[in-house]
């Protein structure tokens, strides 16, 4: 792998408004340091990642404070209003930084448990195929569709259902023609393959991993912790 090639983006300008309280869910405590340090590291720690770019609030006032310390060298850019404006934003200046980035690596600020085995295996198919790669998992529940007024519809087959996760790996040229013409549409996509689906691409899905949570409420910070714990103890 080119690690020179490969730039890593985490979006993180979200307001966290489902995690409750008064922290943003990326600065919430894990172990020791915000959760975003933890998302963070399991891409500085890749060899194939050649930087790591946060999108962060206009008025971010926590970031230099309690994350630069233990990342220097990565770069900060301001974020947009919404994920894809964010992520727009941290592509145009990973271009203007880095010309020779191919590849961009999108990753979720409160998607601490990250592991190197998924990361790898993702690297190594998603820099294998022209349309990039996601993580992602089967979904194992049965699925209802709900009518208007919440009562069951229909069972839906899960069959060929996955659950997205990030990391997400695109070329960094077609994702930064797609995402600016989803927004200049009017759609504001909520994760990156969706913006490449627009435009015709069939992106790979990657066996992810369960352990690969988001955090979006406080009580998923106790099972961040035990999975961060049971994973420092087989690495």
């Amino acid at each position: 792998m080119n690690g020179g090639k490969v730039h890593a983006l985490i979006p993180a300008a979200g307001s966290s408004v489902r995690f409750g309280g008064t922290t943003l869910k990326q600065y919430a405590h894990l172990l020791g340091m915000p959760v975003m340090s933890h998302s963070i590291s399991a891409l500085l720690h890749h060899e194939a990642v050649g930087s790591v770019t946060i999108a962060l609030a206009e008025d971010d006032g926590i970031f230099e404070e309690l994350v630069r310390p233990r990342f220097p060298d990565v770069f900060t850019v301001v974020g947009g209003e919404s994920r894809a404006q964010s992520v727009m934003n941290g592509i145009h200046f990973i271009s203007a930084e880095f010309p020779d980035c191919e590849w961009v690596l999108v990753h979720d600020a409160a998607r601490p448990c990250l592991s190197s085995s998924d990361l790898d295996r993702l690297l190594v198919q998603g820099l294998a195929s022209e349309s990039g790669a996601i993580l992602a998992v089967p979904v194992n529940d049965t699925l209802k569709l709900a009518d208007d007024e919440g009562r069951i519809e229909r069972t839906v087959d899960r069959t060929w259902f996955w659950a997205a996760q990030t990391p997400q790996l695109f070329p960094i040229g077609p994702l930064r023609v797609n995402l600016e013409a989803a927004l200049a549409s009017g759609s504001s996509p909520t994760d990156e393959a969706s913006a490449m689906e627009q435009a015709g691409a069939h992106p790979m899905l990657v066996m992810g991993s369960s352990t690969n949570i988001k955090i979006t409420g406080t009580e998923d910070l106790a099972l961040a912790e035990f999975i961060l714990q049971r994973q420092s103890v087989r690495e």
